[in-house]
């Protein structure tokens, strides 16, 4: 029964390039090490899915904007844990996930940990409109007119929530829906803020 589990974590980490609907090349996972992340921390069923990697990886910056055109780089945010969650307005688990991250993302303003929501809609200057359309509007999305997530990041899956240390680094993630209300979430990413937002990178690889 472990090997299905097994082979789908390894598909999950594979450096596999795959085609988007543009026909631009996807990102694999990052590859290059910069850290050992040390022993995992122990997950609540809920967060079963979530995949803390054993090793911190280096990701180019991207640059996207917020819907006011601002631009906003992962390195805006050095010293936080960082929750990048793509979404799409096309994508119904997407919508039914936004208002848990918004809640998540407002519980924890005065923490250590930062959630941005990042639109892969092609259409990215109708974001805005279907935000407002669905009593959303105040939700923070950041869209990528340039589609440089492609270049960063898997971008194949929606919803996916990827984890940033406080210096930039991928640390994990989890590709698919979750029920981010459950209670056990927040306590898990408060140990996740913990343990990265300033990493202790005595195990550093370089």
């Amino acid at each position: 029964m472990r090997k299905p589990r097994l082979a789908l974590l390894s598909l999950a980490l594979s450096a596999i390039t795959l085609m988007t609907p543009t026909g631009c090349a996807l990102a694999a996972m990052p590859s290059t090490k910069v850290y050992d992340t040390g022993d995992n921390l122990p997950k609540p069923m809920i967060m079963s899915r979530f995949v803390e990697m054993t090793s911190a990886r280096r990701v180019d910056e991207a640059t996207f904007e917020d819907l006011s055109g601002q631009q906003v780089r992962l390195s805006d945010y050095r010293g936080k844990l960082v929750l990048i969650n793509l979404w799409a307005t096309w994508c119904a688990p997407c919508i039914k996930e936004i208002p848990m991250m918004d809640k998540i993302r407002r519980d924890n303003l005065d923490k250590d940990l930062v959630v941005l929501p990042l639109s892969i809609d092609e259409a990215h200057d109708e974001v805005g409109a279907f935000l407002a359309r669905h009593q959303l509007a105040t939700y923070p999305t950041l869209i990528d007119p340039k589609r440089q997530v492609e270049t960063m990041l898997p971008a194949n899956i929606v919803p996916a929530t990827y984890a940033f240390d406080g210096e930039g680094n991928l640390i994990g993630f989890l590709r698919g829906y979750l029920d981010w209300g459950d209670k056990a979430v927040q306590p898990y990413l408060e140990q996740l803020t913990a343990k990265y937002a300033r990493p202790n990178k005595a195990q550093s690889l370089h």
